[in-house]
C-alpha cells in the first residue's frame, strides 16, 4: 500500500505525518540510533527549521558535505565554534546541522539506511518540519559509464528488476512502491552545468543487498558463475535501462514515498562494471569524484534558498535539552542498544 495523492492532500500545511497510530500513545519516543528523544530533547527547537535532509554512506563524507554546504550557502558559525556531530553518542551514524540542512551518514546497505530513515522520518514529525526534501548522495558502480560520472536516478529497481521494496512483516511480505519525485529529478537534471569537466546523466538505479555476488562480481570470497555469465547479466540489465548499481536506492525511494516525502538520489560512479570489478582509482581521485554529486545537490539547495530569500543563517546544530534526566537516559540507551 502506498501514499495516495488524496492522502497527501489531507495535510496542506506540509507537516510530516506518521503512518503509525502507536507513536502518539508513547510517553517518549527514543530514537535509539540517533541518540535523541522526543521527551529528552526539544526537537522543534533543534530541527524545526530543517528543509533538506542529505544522506550518504560514510561519516567522513557527510562531515565533508556539511562543511561544503556551509560555505555554499554562506552559513556562519559563532566565533570559536565548530560543527557538532549531534548523534555522536550513538556511535552509529553522524549528523550535522547547517542551517536548514541536515547532513547524515546512513551506513552501508538496505538494513542500515532503512533503520535511519525510520528514525529520521520520525524526527521530522516530532520537530514539526514542513515539506522536507530528502537526498541520497552516494557512490555506485556504473553500467557502461566511466568512473567519475554523476548519475541522477530516474527510477529504483531491486536485483530482480522489481520497483518495490519487499518488507517481511509478521510472517508476510509487504510490498511498498519505490518511487522518486519526478519533478525533483527534472530540476536536478536542469542544474547540471555543461561546463562541468565530467558527464551528468540519468537512468534506472539497481539496488542490491550484497556488494559481491549480488552485483555479479568475480572477486568475492565465493563465485559460482563465469565471467561470461557476469557480462551477459550486466548487458541484459543495461538493455533494460539500468545505468548504475548501489545498495540503498530501494528502501530510500520506498520509505520516503510511503511517508509522502519528496526525494532524489544522486551518485557518482567509481568504475565501469563492464570493464572490471575492483575500484582502482587513486584515493585523491576518488575524493574529488565524491564531491561531484555534492555539488549538484548544493546547487539545488542554494537555488532554492536564494529564491526564498534565505541564504544566511544563524545557529549550528546545538543541543536543546528539555529534560536532563531523560537526556541521560537516551544517551545510555543509545550507547548500549544492540
Amino acid at each position: 500500500m502506498s501514499v495516495s495523492d488524496e492522502e497527501r492532500d489531507e495535510y496542506p500545511d506540509g507537516s510530516v505525518k506518521l503512518r503509525n497510530p502507536h507513536i502518539e500513545l508513547m510517553d517518549q519516543d527514543i530514537l535509539y540510533h540517533l541518540a535523541l528523544g522526543s521527551g529528552s530533547h526539544d526537537l522543534v527547537e533543534m530541527f524545526g527549521d530543517v528543509k533538506f535532509i542529505c544522506m550518504g554512506g560514510t561519516p567522513k563524507r557527510m562531515e565533508t558535505f556539511a562543511n561544503f554546504i556551509m560555505e555554499e550557502i554562506g552559513h556562519k558559525l559563532p566565533t570559536g565554534t565548530t560543527l557538532l556531530d549531534i548523534s555522536q553518542y550513538s556511535y552509529r551514524y553522524c549528523m550535522y546541522k547547517v542551517g536548514p540542512v541536515l547532513s547524515i551518514s546512513h551506513g552501508m546497505g538496505v538494513p542500515s539506511v532503512s533503520i535511519l530513515l525510520h528514525e529520521i522520518i520520525k524526527l521530522m514529525y516530532h520537530a514539526k518540519v514542513k515539506d522536507p526534501i530528502f537526498f541520497r548522495i552516494g557512490t555506485c558502480g556504473g553500467i557502461g559509464l566511466e568512473g567519475g560520472t554523476v548519475v541522477i536516478s530516474e527510477e529504483a529497481v531491486d536485483a530482480m528488476m522489481n520497483n518495490y521494496y519487499e518488507v517481511p512483516m509478521l510472517g508476510k511480505i509487504v510490498k511498498r512502491p519505490a518511487k522518486l519525485d519526478k519533478k525533483l529529478v527534472r530540476e536536478l537534471k536542469l542544474l547540471a552545468d555543461p561546463e562541468d569537466p565530467y558527464i551528468t546523466t540519468s537512468g534506472k538505479t539497481m539496488c542490491t543487498s550484497d556488494f559481491y555476488e549480488g552485483q555479479g562480481r568475480l572477486d568475492g570470497a565465493f563465485c559460482e558463475y563465469t565471467e561470461s555469465d557476469k557480462m551477459e547479466y550486466l548487458n541484459q540489465i543495461r538493455c533494460q535501462g539500468v545505468v548504475n548499481i548501489e545498495m540503498e536506492a530501494i528502501p530510500f525511494a520506498a520509505l520516503t514515498h510511503h511517508a509522502g516525502i519528496k526525494s532524489a538520489i544522486v551518485c557518482v560512479t567509481l568504475l565501469d562494471r563492464l570493464k572490471g570489478d575492483q575500484v582502482m582509482a587513486p584515493k585523491e581521485v576518488l575524493n574529488e569524484w565524491q564531491i561531484r554529486p555534492q555539488k549538484l545537490v548544493a546547487r539545488y539547495i542554494k537555488r532554492y534558498l536564494q529564491m526564498k530569500g534565505r541564504i544566511s543563517f544563524e545557529g549550528h546544530g546545538s543541543m536543546a535539552v528539555k529534560s536532563p534526566r531523560r537526556f541521560k537516559l537516551v544517551q545510555q540507551e543509545s550507547e548500549t542498544f544492540e
